[in-house]
């Protein structure tokens, strides 16, 4: 039985961030039930932060993308981290988060949205996080990583509005994967009482995208299909 039983048979996926931990696992897993993966990386010339490389890569595409899978991200590295204090706050980490987080993921929905074909179930599906949610924050800290992932957050469900008109069959969705063993979680993975492998993680999302409706668009789901409040 196919992974995604609710897509046509023939799926066409792409992955953002094909490298990282969740979104080689989410590649490696339709690959394995017989899906298309066009993988997208930096390293393989598709940069987030540069919107010409990403223009590009949809310019080339010859197959339209039935499901997109965002998988980048950013919380820490190259003088980034979290920050815990009012006072740590900078314009270069908020813009690092920003660019990362926010503006790339948007800038591929951009592109590839107006691609994906009418008349069948179509997903466009960002990581993002359940530190995002406004309503739920009441630890505060981490400044640049909350915010950049509740403006993916507003995006998504901005974008989704607008696509119930063009394509009234495709699902947006902000996906919170859990706390899974990668780079990102490392360094605060102390404490956490269920920590997943990419793969179980995948597998995870993978269920939540077949299962998700047209009703569901714009939503920030977990991945047990449950709704976080923005």
């Amino acid at each position: 039985m196919t992974i995604l039983p609710s897509f046509q048979p023939g799926l066409h996926a792409i992955v953002v961030g094909a490298t990282g931990g969740i979104g080689a696992a989410f590649a490696a897993l339709l690959e394995q039930d017989g899906a298309q993966i066009t993988r997208w990386s930096r390293s393989g010339g598709v940069d987030l932060t540069d919107p010409a490389s990403i223009e590009a890569a949809a310019a080339a595409l010859t197959i339209a993308p039935d499901l997109v899978f965002i998988a980048t991200g950013v919380l820490h590295g190259n003088a980034l981290a979290p920050e815990k204090a009012n006072s740590q706050l900078s314009a270069d980490a908020l813009a690092t988060a920003f660019a990362i987080n926010t503006i790339g993921p948007a800038l591929v929905a951009r592109a590839l949205l107006p691609l994906m074909p009418k008349g069948r179930k179509t997903v466009l599906a960002a990581l993002s996080a359940r530190v995002g949610s406004i309503s739920d924050n009441r630890l505060g800290g981490w400044h640049s990583y909350r915010a950049s992932k509740a403006a993916l957050n507003q995006l998504i469900h901005t974008m989704a509005i607008e696509q119930a008109r063009r394509n009234p069959d495709q699902v947006l969705l902000a996906l919170h994967p859990g706390t899974v063993d990668s780079g990102l979680s490392k360094p605060f993975q102390k404490g956490v009482k269920t920590l997943f492998t990419p793969e179980e993680s995948a597998r995870h999302l993978l269920r939540v995208i077949d299962t998700a409706t047209p009703a569901q668009s714009g939503l920030l789901l977990d991945w047990q299909g449950e709704v976080i409040p923005f």
